[in-house]
Order: C-alpha cells, then sequence, then structure tokens
C-alpha cells in the first residue's frame, strides 16, 4: 500500500487488491475457449476501482486489450502510457475521432453517421482508422439493426478499399447471458452468426470477432470467439446470483470499502435517528456514526437495509443515510471513534460484500462499486505476482 495515505483515508477508504485483480484476469483467461483473447473492460473509472492502476494489473496479467465506454477514458489510457489494444465503443456526433484515430485506439461504428465521421477524420490526419462495426443482435442499445445492417457493412469495405479504414472487428452484446437459458441468448447468438456471414460475403475479413460479456465469458464457451470482453468479472464479483458466486469461477472481489467511525454515544429508548426518524431506539442503546453517506456513494436507499460490520458484528444502517454520514445501533455492545466499520469487502473475515449491499438495497453490484465517489481515497495494494 502506499505509505503517503491522504487525510481522508482517516474517514473512509476504499482498498484496491491489484493481487487479486491479476489472478482474476488469469481466472478469466483460462476461461476463455479456443484461445480466444481476453479484453478488459475498465470503463466508469475501472468499475469505481480506478482506471490507470487496474488497466496496468490487467495488463501485467495478460489482457491482450483494455475496453472503455468513452473515447476520453481510451484517450485517459494512452496519456497514462498504454501503448496495447484498445476499444472504446460509446460515441455521440463530433466526438474527438481524430484524436483517437492519431492514438491508435480502435473505435465503434454501429451506424452510417459513425462510419462517415470516422472516414472524415482518417482523411483529414492521413490515418488510417481501425474500426469495430456493432451489430445490435437483440439488446436495442448501440450497434445496428439487422435490416440496416448490409449498408453499414457495404460502406466499411468501400472505406477499406480506399485506404481510410480497416475493419479490425465485428462484435455484439447480450442482452440476457446472466440469465442462463433466457431464449434471447440464442436468438442473439443466430443473429449475430447471420450478421457475421452478410460481412464475409461483402469482403470483411476482421481481426477480432466479440460477443461474449463476463456472464458469457464464465458459462457460454460457443460465443467467445477470438475475443471475450469481462467487465465485472475482472473485479472479483459476480454478473449475477443466477450465474454463480465469485467463490464458484475462482475470481476473489477486488475491493474493500472502510471507515473510521467518527462517534459513539449511549442514547435513552425512543431517540430518532437521522433524518425523518424513521428510526427510533427500542430502548437505550449505543450508536455509532459512520462518516460515510451518498456524497460518496452510499445508497440512500440502503437507510434501514445496508449491512456493516462493526464491533464484530453486522450492523444494519439506523435510519437515513445522509449525504455525508449514517447510524448504526450496537446494542449493548463497545465501541470507540476511530474503529473499523467494514461496508463491504470479500467476505473473509464476515464482512458484508458488495453482493449483499445489492440485495439490501435492489439492485447489482454493478453499481454498489462503480458508485463509490471520487472524494474516497483509492487505496492500492499490489500484492504478489
Amino acid at each position: 500500500m502506499s505509505d503517503q495515505l491522504p487525510p481522508e483515508c482517516a474517514r473512509l477508504r476504499a482498498e484496491i487488491d491489484l493481487a487479486a485483480l491479476r489472478s482474476n484476469v488469469r481466472v478469466l483467461r483460462e476461461r476463455a475457449a479456443g484461445g480466444a483473447q481476453v479484453m478488459a473492460v475498465v470503463k466508469a473509472d475501472a468499475y469505481g476501482h480506478g482506471l490507470v492502476p487496474c488497466a496496468r494489473a490487467a495488463r501485467d496479467a495478460g489482457a491482450a486489450w483494455l475496453g472503455t465506454a468513452t473515447p476520453h477514458e481510451a484517450l485517459a489510457l494512452r496519456a497514462a502510457g498504454d501503448g496495447g489494444r484498445v476499444l472504446c465503443w460509446l460515441w455521440t456526433p463530433g466526438g474527438p475521432w481524430r484524436e483517437a484515430i492519431e492514438a491508435d485506439i480502435d473505435v465503434s461504428a454501429s451506424a452510417r453517421w459513425a462510419l462517415d465521421e470516422i472516414v472524415a477524420a482518417a482523411r483529414a490526419c492521413g490515418r488510417t482508422a481501425r474500426v469495430h462495426l456493432k451489430a445490435d443482435t437483440g439488446l436495442g442499445r448501440n450497434g445496428c439493426q439487422p435490416a440496416d445492417w448490409p449498408d453499414l457493412v457495404a460502406a466499411a469495405r468501400e472505406a477499406e478499399a480506399e485506404g481510410a479504414i480497416t475493419v479490425t472487428g465485428l462484435w455484439s452484446h447480450f442482452a440476457c447471458a446472466d440469465e442462463p437459458g433466457h431464449p434471447s441468448i440464442a436468438a442473439q447468438q443466430e443473429s449475430f452468426r447471420t450478421a457475421l456471414a452478410v460481412a464475409e460475403r461483402a469482403g470483411i475479413r476482421p481481426e477480432v470477432r466479440h460477443f461474449a460479456n463476463s456472464p458469457a465469458t464464465l458459462t457460454l464457451p460457443d460465443a467467445h470467439y477470438d475475443l471475450v470482453r469481462p467487465g465485472i468479472a475482472v473485479y472479483g464479483l459476480s454478473p449475477s446470483p443466477e450465474v454463480g458466486t465469485p467463490q464458484d469461477f475462482g475470481l476473489r472481489p477486488v475491493m474493500t470499502l472502510t471507515a473510521r467511525l467518527a462517534m459513539v454515544k449511549r442514547v435513552p429508548g425512543g431517540h430518532g435517528v437521522s433524518y425523518g426518524h424513521s428510526y427510533l431506539t427500542p430502548g437505550t442503546t449505543t450508536l455509532a456514526l459512520v462518516p460515510a453517506g451518498y456524497a460518496d456513494g452510499i445508497p440512500r436507499h440502503a437507510s434501514g437495509s445496508g449491512p456493516v460490520l462493526v464491533a464484530g458484528k453486522w450492523r444494519t444502517v439506523a435510519g437515513r443515510v445522509a449525504m455525508d454520514q449514517f447510524v448504526v445501533d450496537l446494542g449493548g455492545d463497545l465501541a470507540e471513534a476511530g474503529d473499523e466499520a467494514v461496508l463491504f469487502g470479500p467476505g473473509d473475515a464476515g464482512e458484508p460484500t458488495a453482493e449483499d449491499w445489492a440485495r439490501a438495497t435492489g439492485t447489482i453490484g454493478y453499481e454498489i462499486v462503480t458508485r463509490i465517489g471520487p472524494r474516497v481515497p483509492r487505496v492500492y495494494a499490489a500484492g504478489g505476482a
């Protein structure tokens, strides 16, 4: 860990276990069928874990590609010295195409407007753009609809012949791979095979074909093609309880969120706690103040339900989560200001996990870790190999 910890670490900190992250990437590489490469998805500040340190750890563990949503994330990787393959897929008109092309970032096109802007930027800078064409096989978000796919493919092939672009990838994204047996899985796989055949007939010869997100990487080897794109699994969380636990797949959660109690005090029975007095103490008790709130990314939906390990036991958030703090009721147990509260971690010491917080708040583990805010210091443990 860092020898120079920010002062805020005395209040709250997210400990990031980079050795666990490297281990997770190795596990995912082993699960990739047929020699498929691994793209570690590091979008959204590496799901809240820290973009650059996590990207470097993933590279160390053999991730051949990195994946980002926004071009600014991809450009930040280049600015930090990453020289490997990076794909960026979430673009809007007028985006920094030229900067991405000049930085040797692979870019994605889901529609003619995007391809046209890529070609114009490539011509302007005199470089050949590396492009992945995305097919909408049923997710209904980004991606080209089947009716428009032949036109996009033909235009891409024409731009290839000109030398403006090289189609380096063909890809799509699952809607329900985290629900094993969902009928959309087979339907999307068939749609993707059709899209690949259309591109092949047009003369497109991509470097990589890719479809599998975290759940598909873990459970659908026939969807691995040339490259898999795990996201949440890189950080040691399961994509869903239906798919399995992290332990089922040999994954280890990377983030541990801890705080130091700001106050401990005795109060009488019937004492209101936090805004709205949604919690009243059932009798004389001890309250502990945890200096973390929704400004730090603690869900306000955790009011009355969020689990915390304090003084050796699981506690539940008492009353409402406020902007900077929340309270737990210790009953007859003892604690002091400065004692540690563990909000979530791997679960090794009996602490809650991010999945426990997800269940308590009606969301998914992805959101729990990704929403941890920028005023929470990340403290990196490099660990062993």
